[in-house]
């Protein structure tokens, strides 16, 4: 029997164009992401109100552009716009145009207020369709590499090292140029080297102001606790002993470094098998009522988690209310945080594990004898033995076992379905704005997977 093939035949031209909805299936994510970008008012993205120059991309198609190859792995401004030749759903999306990388990317770096609207616009769009009901709420957070690397660190006093010895080359530099001058010779390379020490010169300089400007901003920050602190201790009686507080210095020390291509990425290590990367500490608040959609989000620059309890809270937008009870795990342990948000969230019921739920994982299946298994530090702080209790009793194990199937799948979700590993814009305004459009690209995905369920 003769075997019958499709008939592939790549010379016959099309007779008429093809109406691209007609490839692009009815349920596809591209309709639902149109759709809601849509009702995002203009005057939120930067765009020219002068009417010169040529023809602008609109906003909205521009936005929706990003959204929808972010949420499909999409990240860089290069691939995007090769997707906009490739892909059919981002053809039908930009109606067969193709912006170029450069506007892209102008695009992404200009409207980070207008993507961070859109965050809060399509969380009030899921509570109209019932799919968000802000009640507890899960936090957590992940290191995710910085555009930089980390040998590019430099110490304060390195830095001001390699700022006095280039002073000395770039003026001994410009003296041979001079005398080159002066004797008719070539001086062509002279100029190149100089310009190339004079930019060295900038990254240090630039290197050292910053890091004196962060001391000072902590010598400040941590000057009324110290006043408190000498205060307190002057009405004590003088006759007792005790440690005399420490005065801010608003000096680097020579150990603090710095990242000469992130200034604000930080060396961070999440365990001792992947050692330190130069990264940013993404923050992510969960519901976990069900939805699972991203209510709040930010970047930290801390390589923990102990400060960021109160701050996480605070990035839920006001408009969806205040959540009755947060879930975290033993990173958030810090007892002045929980005093902190007793204080700005009273109604709030709060449950952190206190002790590393590894260690309870690996104490059970370890089978050593008990004498040579290393026991976890004993909880003698009295607002840490009160949460400590609390998760002990039925309902606040019950509770907090909600944690890790809440907030870790969005994380698995982020960084292994949608592939974002590695951040590409730099600096801590820019790289928010980064890690907002993609919690706006889980929340679309998250959104049009309920919607195909409901």
């Amino acid at each position: 029997m003769a075997h019958r093939f499709q008939n592939i035949d790549r010379n016959t031209p099309l007779l008429l164009p093809p109406d691209l909805r007609d490839w692009v299936a009815q349920d596809d994510l591209v309709h639902f992401i149109i759709g809601a970008v849509e009702r995002l008012p203009l005057s939120t993205f930067a765009v020219n109100r002068k009417g010169c120059g040529d023809a602008q991309y609109p906003p909205h198609a521009m936005l929706a552009l990003l959204i929808y190859c972010y949420a499909n792995g999409i990240f860089s401004s290069r691939r995007i716009e090769r997707a906009t030749h490739r892909d059919v759903a981002v053809r039908y999306l930009m109606a067969n145009h193709h912006p170029d990388h450069d506007s892209i990317c102008a695009f992404r770096r200009h409207n980070l207020e207008a993507i961070a609207r859109a965050f809060v616009d399509v969380l009030e769009l899921a509570r109209e369709l019932k799919l968000l009901k802000l009640g507890t709420v899960s936090l957590d957070g992940v290191h995710i590499k910085a555009s930089a690397a980390k040998d590019q660190n430099v110490t304060y006093e390195r830095a001001q090292q390699l700022r006095t010895q280039l002073r000395l080359d770039v003026d001994q530099l410009l003296a041979q140029a001079q005398q080159a001058d002066t004797q008719e010779e070539d001086p062509q390379k002279l100029p190149q080297e100089i310009d190339r020490r004079e930019k060295l010169l900038a990254k240090m300089e630039e290197a050292c102001a910053q890091l004196e400007a962060r001391a000072q901003a902590r010598a400040t920050q941590e000057k009324a606790e110290y006043e408190a602190k000498v205060a307190a201790r002057e009405k004590r009686d003088s006759s007792c002993k005790g440690r005399k507080p420490v005065e801010p210095c608003s000096t680097p020390a020579p150990e603090e470094r710095i990242n000469l291509t992130d200034a604000d990425a930080q060396l961070m290590r999440k365990s001792k098998s992947e050692g330190y990367t130069q990264s940013y500490n993404a923050q992510a608040v969960v519901d976990a009522d069900g939805s699972q959609l991203i209510v709040g989000q930010r970047v930290s620059t801390s390589p923990g988690d102990q400060v960021e309890l109160k701050p996480d809270l605070e990035s839920i937008p006001a408009t969806l209310g205040q959540p009755t009870a947060a879930l975290a795990d033993c990173g958030y342990v810090n007892r002045a945080a929980f005093e902190d948000v007793a204080q700005s969230h009273p109604n709030l019921d709060l449950h952190v594990s206190v002790q590393s739920e590894d260690a309870h994982a690996e104490r059970r299946y370890d089978y050593r004898p008990p004498d040579k298994i290393k026991q976890p530090k004993k909880i003698i702080d009295p607002a840490l033995m009160a949460m400590a209790q609390k998760l002990k009793t039925p309902e606040g194990r019950k509770k907090y076992r909600r944690r890790a199937c809440t907030v870790e799948p969005v994380f698995g979700i982020i960084k292994a379905a949608m592939g974002f590993r590695q951040f590409l814009l730099r600096g801590l305004r820019k790289v928010t704005g980064e890690w907002t459009l993609v919690c706006l690209a889980y929340n679309f995905r998250r959104l049009h997977r309920l919607q195909t369920l409901a």
